[in-house]
């Protein structure tokens, strides 16, 4: 069974209408993405820090998977499909994608602020000072913050370099170290980009699709398994 790595960014969600830190506006309009998603920020103002992830999860809460969501999991029928994400939703999961990596963590995860490995799952959407772990320290989200190591990164690359397949979804490729991955995939691997400025980049052995996820996925995933009957 050939096997299908499929690596998202950002624009996967954009159409469940996830907002990005600048689209959200209003009160974080105010901060850079830094003062609100660093361990430094954690350190000078972690009320500001848990008020940012909950206003995310509060909003997470209300959307769906789209249609692209629902189309990567047909793939699992006739391939080995591995997912490796940047974004921090469950969107692919809520869509029944069996094989997710995140990269940068979780919204619906939390973990201790001294203990990266004690992570737990985190049903509501307000974190509050004075919610604690399991060892007795605060919990902080589980999110990869700036400054802080990446550290599915290796796993990430066995992943990407297992590929016979590997389709890249609504990322801009300038984010690192994932923006780094394509080029792990092995030689014989075919490789498609998704994105709607896809067209503006000229990346040597690589199928660009200038559409938006839920176009151009729809596309990709019914040729995909026309080849394969």
């Amino acid at each position: 069974m050939k096997k299908i790595v499929i690596l998202s960014g950002a624009g996967m969600s954009a159409e469940s209408g996830i907002l990005t830190f600048r689209d959200m506006g209003g009160l974080w309009e105010k901060y850079r993405i830094e003062e609100v998603a660093s361990p430094i920020a954690w350190r000078n103002n972690p009320q500001l820090v848990l008020d940012f992830y909950n206003t995310r999860r509060k909003q997470l809460l209300e959307v769906e998977p789209n249609s692209a969501h629902y189309d990567l999991v047909k793939l699992e029928k006739y391939f080995e499909v591995e997912i490796v994400t940047q974004n921090v939703d469950d969107l692919h999961e809520r869509a029944g994608s069996s094989n997710v990596l995140h990269l940068h963590g979780e919204l619906r995860k939390v973990r201790s602020e001294l203990n990266e490995y004690l992570v737990s799952e985190f049903d509501g959407w307000e974190l509050k000072l004075g919610d604690l772990a399991s060892d007795g320290n605060q919990l902080r989200p589980h999110i990869v913050w700036f400054g802080e190591a990446v550290p599915m990164i290796n796993q990430a690359v066995e992943i990407v370099q297992t590929a016979d397949i590997l389709i890249i979804i609504g990322t801009s490729l300038a984010v690192y170290p994932a923006a780094g991955l394509r080029h792990e995939a092995p030689s014989h691997c075919k490789v498609y980009y998704i994105d709607p400025n896809a067209g503006e980049m000229s990346l040597p052995n690589v199928v660009c699709m200038a559409e938006k996820a839920s176009v151009a996925t729809k596309e990709l995933v019914q040729e995909l398994i026309k080849e394969m009957h």
